[in-house]
């Protein structure tokens, strides 16, 4: 029995490297996705088929639950507004019940903000983002570049914790992403690092691996320089990836005083 469990474990170790590497692989019986729409489009959230469409909904619904959330959206001034529009948000919640609202946490006038996938156990009990072991180590990444954690901001892509701690799927991301869009345009940041695949390819809008990814910046919305790097939770998964990653963020330190931000 154990040597069954040590293989296992060696087999989802090499599954999770390769897919961080090279990319998602499917299935090819269920390769293709959902199409993304548009994000002010409704979805509705079903006990027994997740997320689906609601363009069969009356119109009344579909405006007071995605449209006028978007709208309302687009029209904060602050921080504080967007997280008190994004607390009663039923388009930002996924098919798990009564989790927590993890909005985001740091110096809301930080150069440098940090950009992870969805929030998991330990941040939807606490919520806040990235605590826990991965939190402690991404902590501990920002110390050896000379950070500390309240100087920067760090939110997700996702705001509510998914179930099984699985990815983000393709609708949750397209629906929350004009509420990150917004957070990142009321911060300002000079820089931005994403935490890992599903965050890169989402706000990238790119099916690339960490392999292409990583490495460079890359303009983002013709308002910010974005960077990639593996993130901590896989890095506990896979040491290996360490050294790679503190090439990153010494390559992210140095720009970041290049550009003159703020100590």
């Amino acid at each position: 029995m154990n040597d069954r469990n040590d293989l296992n474990a060696r087999v989802i170790s090499f599954l999770e490297y390769q897919e961080e590497v090279y990319g998602a692989f499917r299935i090819p019986e269920i390769e293709n996705e959902p199409e993304l729409k548009s994000a002010e489009q409704t979805y509705s959230v079903s006990p027994e088929n997740g997320i689906e469409t609601t363009e069969d909904m009356p119109e009344q619904t579909q405006t007071t639950k995605g449209k006028d959330i978007y709208e309302r959206v687009k029209a904060c001034q602050t921080l504080d507004e967007l997280q008190t529009i994004c607390e009663t948000a039923d388009i930002l919640q996924t098919d798990l019940e009564d989790t927590r609202l993890v909005f985001g946490v740091g110096n809301p006038n930080a150069d440098l903000m940090l950009i992870g996938e969805a929030p998991g156990f330990h941040e939807d009990k606490q919520g806040e983002p990235f605590v826990g072991r991965a939190g402690k180590l991404l902590n501990d990444i920002l110390k050896a570049i000379n950070f500390k954690r309240e100087d920067v901001y760090i939110a997700n892509i996702l705001k509510h914790r998914p179930p099984n701690n699985r990815d983000p799927l393709v609708n949750e991301r397209k629906l929350s992403l004009p509420i990150l869009e917004k957070q990142i345009d009321l911060i300002q940041p000079k820089l931005i690092l994403c935490l890992g695949r599903i965050s890169a390819q989402t706000l990238l809008e790119t099916n690339e691996s960490m392999g292409q990814l990583r490495g460079e910046f890359h303009p983002y919305r013709e308002k910010y320089e974005l960077m990639v790097t593996y993130h901590p939770a896989a890095l506990l998964r896979n040491p290996q990836w360490k050294r790679g990653t503190w090439e990153d963020v010494q390559k992210l330190r140095k720009r970041y005083d290049e550009l003159g931000c703020k100590p």
